[in-house]
């Protein structure tokens, strides 16, 4: 199959990938990622609640209720440990670098950039055209000056939450694939389906869980197409933080 012409720069992203792309290297890699995040996972969450003592099991409650921001931040740093687990797996199995599985990191920065600006402008049209009050009326939970005391700490919190999906299933996954099969079924569909399965939650969602994971499923073949569009990370980074 001929690659599309909008996938050139898809070209230089999965290079890195190309000298060691066999297929059980891809799988024992998953396995070792997994592995380890489970195990960076605990050690972290083990750490966190040592630290904390007797309140431990109330930052557990307020980690699932999402209902502080100290939290919620040290929860969404917790994905950290995918970025690293998967930056090891990368080591180990495929002889390259993590920085690798972002793509140039100048054009990364610019397009994430640029990405990021522009959906920031999209987000506050959408607020000030009508129609209005669609999203329920709104309170607010924390008064404007601690709101802007934490806004940088979550914005990071954020980004290292996203940044770990995006390195997993874009740097990782479709790289690999990519750089093995030519077919975007392959290396579009797969990782996507992989991610939709991970957050298909009958015993949350009830059921609007299907719903939920087909619109993993299309969010992430949109962010699969942009990544091979852009070459980089950024622009899927931008869009999935905000």
């Amino acid at each position: 199959m001929i690659r599309s012409p909008a996938y050139r720069a898809h070209e230089g992203f999965i290079a890195p990938a190309r000298p060691f792309n066999h297929i059980w290297r891809l799988l024992v890699g998953m396995l070792i990622a997994g592995i380890v995040y489970v195990t960076m996972n605990q050690v972290y969450f083990s750490t966190l609640y040592s630290l904390f003592g007797r309140r431990a099991e109330g930052l557990y409650q307020q980690m699932l209720a999402g209902s502080t921001p100290l939290a919620e931040i040290l929860f969404l740093l917790s994905f950290g440990c995918i970025t690293l687990s998967t930056g090891l797996a990368v080591r180990m199995m495929h002889r390259r670098g993590v920085r690798t599985v972002f793509g140039p990191w100048p054009l990364l920065a610019a397009q994430f950039g640029r990405v990021f600006a522009m959906l920031i402008l999209l987000n506050l049209v959408i607020t000030v055209l009508p129609p209005w009050g669609m999203m329920g009326e709104l309170s607010a939970n924390l008064s404007l000056g601690r709101w802007l005391a934490v806004l940088p700490f979550s914005l990071i919190a954020v980004l290292v939450q996203v940044s770990a999906e995006e390195v997993f299933f874009r740097g990782y996954l479709q790289q690999q694939l990519a750089a093995r099969f030519r077919t975007p079924l392959i290396w579009m569909l797969v990782p996507s389906a992989l991610f939709a399965l991970g957050h298909y939650q009958p015993d949350v969602a009830g059921e609007n869980a299907v719903m939920m994971a087909v619109g993993a499923v299309y969010f992430e073949l949109l962010m699969a197409d942009l990544t091979a569009r852009a070459g980089t990370l950024g622009p899927a980074i931008a869009a999935s933080h905000l």
